[in-house]
C-alpha cells in the first residue's frame, strides 16, 4: 500500500525515480548520479547510485563534486541579477554602457536581457588557445571583435560558452575591477548561501571527491565528447568559464534551487529580491524556437518547439514537446541544464525542488528525454 507523507508524496511512487536511474546506468547510457527531491524546504529523496568513476570503480557517494557544465550559468545571472538589484544596472542596459568596446561591428544595441536570453547574436562557440578559455578578459576581448549572427535582440542563438563570459565582465567591471568574477561570485552569493563545495574553477580541496568528466555517449550530436572531457582536463584554480566551467554537489546546488524557490532568501539570508526572480523566471521569448535544437530535428525527427526563455532561467512553458523539465510539471516550473549531464529544477506551484548531477555524460537530446521521464515520475508522485 502507498505511503502518503503529510506534504503529500507517494513515497513508494517516488522510489520509481532511483530504480529507473539505477537501470539506466545498468544499461551503461550513463555512469552514475545524485538526486535530490524536496516539497515545501524538506528533504524526500537524497541519493547516490552507481559510479562516480566507473572505470576505477569508485561508487557514487552524496558529497561527490561534479563539473557543473551549464547550469552555472544561472549561478552566474544570479550574481549578475545582484547588480540590478542594487540599481547599478538593468535589463535594457546596453552592454557597451558597461564595456564601451562591446559596440563594435554593429553590436551597439546590445543589451544585458539580449545575453541573458541567448538573443544577442553570438556563436555556440569560439575557436580560442586553451588558455584563454578560462580567461574572462581574453573571451570577452576575442567577442567584441566579432560581427554579430543576427541583429542583436531578434532570433534565439544559444551561446554555450561566450556571452557569460560578458555577462561576468559586466560584474567584474562594475565591481572595480579589484576582484575576480570567482571571487565576486563567491563573496556575494556562494558563501552567504552556505554553499560550501562550490566554485568557479577548482578547489584542491576538492580533488578526491571530484568526479571525471568522461564522455559515455561518443556518437555525434551538439558537443564533440573529446571537446567535453578537454573542458573537464582544463579545470584549475583560477579557471574561469561563467558559461559552465565550476564544481559543486546536489547538496550546495539544492541550496541555490531552494533560494530561488523561496524568492531569493534561505535560512534568513537574503541574495536576491522577489521581483528580480519573478521577472527572471517569464516567458519573454515567446514561441520563438531555440536554434540549439536544430541539429535534433535531423538527427532525431523531433519537430519544433518553443525555446521557453526567461532572462535567467530555461521555462516549461505549456504545450507537448520534448522538455527536459517533465510534460507532467507546471508551465512556471524554472530552472537550468547542463551538457549531456546535469539539471535542476523548481515547480513553484507544486512548490518542489530537483536537483540531478551524473557522471558519465550522454548525447544531449538523449539526456535531455531522460531528464523528462525522470521529471514526470517526480510530479507523478505528487498526490494533491
Amino acid at each position: 500500500m502507498a505511503t502518503i507523507t503529510s506534504l503529500d508524496v507517494d513515497t513508494e511512487r517516488l522510489a520509481l525515480l532511483p530504480d529507473a536511474i539505477k537501470a539506466d546506468i545498468e544499461a551503461e547510457k550513463f555512469d552514475g548520479a545524485v538526486v535530490l527531491v524536496a516539497r515545501r524546504g524538506e528533504v524526500l529523496l537524497h541519493e547516490a547510485v552507481g559510479y562516480a568513476d566507473r572505470a576505477a570503480g569508485r561508487p557514487m557517494a552524496l558529497d561527490s563534486v561534479f563539473f557543473t557544465f551549464s547550469i552555472l550559468k544561472q549561478l552566474t545571472n544570479a550574481t549578475l541579477f545582484q547588480r540590478i538589484d542594487r540599481g547599478e544596472i538593468s535589463f535594457t542596459t546596453q552592454v557597451s554602457e558597461v564595456i564601451p568596446e562591446y559596440a563594435m561591428k554593429g553590436k551597439g544595441t546590445t543589451t544585458i536581457g539580449d545575453l541573458l536570453l541567448h538573443r544577442a547574436g553570438l556563436p555556440l562557440n569560439l575557436a580560442l588557445p586553451p588558455e584563454q578559455v578560462g580567461d574572462i578578459q581574453a573571451v570577452t576581448a576575442a567577442v567584441c571583435n566579432l560581427p554579430p549572427q543576427s541583429v542583436p535582440g531578434t532570433t534565439i542563438s544559444y551561446s554555450a560558452m561566450v556571452g557569460h563570459s560578458v555577462l561576468a565582465e559586466v560584474v567584474r567591471r562594475l565591481d572595480g575591477g579589484t576582484r575576480t568574477f570567482g571571487q565576486i561570485m563567491a563573496d556575494d552569493l556562494i558563501k552567504p548561501l552556505g554553499m560550501v563545495d562550490t566554485c568557479l574553477g577548482a578547489r584542491p580541496d576538492l580533488a578526491g571527491r571530484a568526479v571525471p568528466v568522461v564522455a559515455r555517449d561518443r556518437q555525434p550530436g551538439l558537443f564533440d565528447a573529446e571537446y567535453l572531457e578537454g573542458l573537464g582536463a582544463l579545470m584549475a584554480e583560477g579557471f574561469e568559464v561563467p558559461a559552465g566551467g565550476g564544481l559543486t554537489t546536489a547538496l550546495d546546488w539544492y541550496r541555490f534551487a531552494e533560494t530561488c524557490r523561496r524568492g531569493g532568501e534561505l535560512d534568513g539570508v537574503r541574495v536576491l529580491s522577489p521581483a528580480v526572480l519573478r521577472f527572471a523566471t517569464t516567458n519573454l521569448t515567446g514561441d520563438q524556437p531555440n536554434s540549439l535544437w536544430n541539429y535534433a530535428a535531423d538527427m532525431r525527427g523531433w519537430r519544433e518547439c518553443p525555446a521557453n526563455l526567461g532572462p535567467g532561467f530555461y521555462l516549461r512553458g505549456e504545450g507537448m514537446f520534448p522538455h527536459a523539465f517533465g510534460v507532467l510539471s507546471s508551465p512556471r516550473t524554472f530552472g537550468g541544464i547542463g551538457a549531456g549531464s546535469n539539471c535542476f529544477w523548481v515547480d513553484p506551484d507544486r512548490e518542489l525542488t530537483y536537483v540531478f548531477l551524473s557522471s558519465g555524460l550522454m548525447e544531449d537530446s538523449y539526456s535531455w528525454e531522460r531528464h523528462q521521464r525522470y521529471a514526470d515520475l517526480v510530479q507523478s508522485a505528487v498526490t494533491d
